[in-house]
């Protein structure tokens, strides 16, 4: 695990999530595979397993560098940019 500026940056204490699920899951009548949670913003997406890849998609229409997992027991985060977990 490494630390990186993106993280530094991100809003204290982190975004309430958006949503529950995937919302863009949802509208596309696909399953989610393992959610992810930005920490800019507070929007949950899939992650990359998934059929639609929305964690990703987020980041990249965005531009925001850091999530964090958003399932149960884990905690692990991870920078988009430094293409690292953080």
């Amino acid at each position: 695990m490494s630390e990186c500026p993106h993280l530094a940056e991100m809003p204290r204490p982190e975004p309430a999530p958006l949503a529950d699920t995937c919302p863009e899951c949802l509208t596309d009548g696909t399953h989610p595979v393992q959610l992810r949670l930005c920490l800019s913003c507070g929007h949950v997406g899939c992650c990359d397993s998934s059929a639609g890849r929305h964690a990703t998609g987020h980041f990249s229409s965005t531009g925001h560098p850091v999530m964090r997992t958003f399932e149960p027991g884990e905690s692990w985060r991870w920078c988009f940019v430094d293409g690292s977990i953080v």
